[in-house]
């Protein structure tokens, strides 16, 4: 799946508690409200390792399933680095035909392993308006159904969800036709009524990314229209690659336009921020990018709930660069993330 930083040259070529208190220990913790600020230093600074995540990793990940293929083939030394993806929590991308087998496989992993999976629910109709991600339901009570089982799969269990990238923000710069406006805003605000009447579920309702919508102002009442005021807040970053400063000072200031409400962002590919020079399709596997901060709660910032790994490192953004469809795993793209990664 694809994430734009949309330009008008773009878009001409293509026509989730998380926790109650923050311990200084290592042990999991459940999303039952806002974590903590008072985490281990600033963004700039060296998260909690994984080990004390309270998210899930998932032992069957396409990551995992490398590092496993390059240890038969006795690339011990890719293996390792492959790791730095592979042991860390990614979010969960449900299958639009049917979630509940994917949601109920990560919901029972992550109770056995006392952590929290964070998962993106990506299936709104008319999706991505067409381009490399396109799909999504058929109609608008399909939608309704599929919202439904996700949420009953999630059942009591806690759980993040990042709810529908690009939907609101594909609103704003006009890419979805204006006669599906309506049935989205109703839809995504039902979603979010949905998910939060099971106990445990934070809902982050997707804003884009400062390089795509450059004026927060434009995003609150669009964001108010599809039900932020229910929702736990909003997510940034997903899929692109702008540096935490910059992705903070928007959102911090996006935050303020909608009276305190917090935000989560992607730093799954941000380590070395976007791609230079305003090129074509900037957002879609630009090369020589890396990891960016390793999931944690500990943000040291009040207005941001988590880093998190929304984007999974190694799936393709689509057919761009070499690339294979959106949402197909890529080792040697995945592989370069790793290597690069500072941490």
């Amino acid at each position: 799946m694809s994430r734009r930083t949309v330009t008008a040259a773009a878009l001409t070529l293509v026509s989730a508690l998380l926790l109650t208190g923050c311990s200084t220990d290592d042990s999991p913790r459940t999303p039952v409200g806002p974590p903590s600020a008072a985490g281990e230093g600033s963004a700039g600074e060296a998260p909690a390792p994984s080990a004390g995540s309270p998210f899930w990793v998932d032992p069957e990940s396409d990551a995992a399933k490398q590092v496993k293929r390059y240890e038969a083939q006795g690339r011990t030394e890719d293996a390792e680095v492959l790791k730095r993806i592979a042991e860390r929590p990614v979010a969960d991308w449900p299958a639009g035909d049917d979630p509940v087998p994917e949601v109920t496989r990560a919901v029972r992993g992550a109770a056995a392993d006392g952590r929290t999976p964070v998962f993106v629910a990506y299936n709104i109709p008319h999706r991505d308006c067409g381009m490399y991600s396109a799909g999504g339901s058929h109609d608008a009570q399909a939608y309704r159904n599929w919202v439904d089982a996700f949420a009953s799969a999630v059942g009591d269990s806690p759980a993040i969800v990042v709810l529908e990238p690009d939907a609101v923000p594909h609103i704003v710069d006009g890419c979805t036709p204006a006669q599906y406006h309506d049935e989205r805003y109703q839809l995504l605000a039902e979603a979010i009524e949905r998910l939060k009447r099971q106990p445990r579920i934070r809902v982050y309702l997707d804003a884009g990314n400062p390089a795509w919508i450059d004026d927060p102002g434009k995003l609150v009442e669009p964001l108010r229209r599809a039900g932020i005021a229910r929702a736990d807040g909003f997510s940034l970053n997903v899929s692109n690659f702008q540096t935490n400063d910059t992705v903070k000072g928007f959102g911090a200031t996006l935050s303020g336009l909608l009276g305190g409400t917090h935000f989560t962002v992607d730093t799954s590919r941000n380590g070395d921020g976007p791609l230079p020079g305003d090129r074509a399709e900037a957002w879609c596997n630009p090369p020589g990018r890396s990891l960016g901060v390793p999931p944690t709660d500990r943000t040291g910032d009040e207005l941001v709930d988590a880093y998190l790994w929304i984007k999974r490192p190694g799936d393709s953004d689509g057919q761009c660069r070499g690339g294979p469809a959106a949402g197909t795993w890529w080792p040697e793209y995945a592989l370069g993330l790793a290597r690069r990664a500072r941490s």
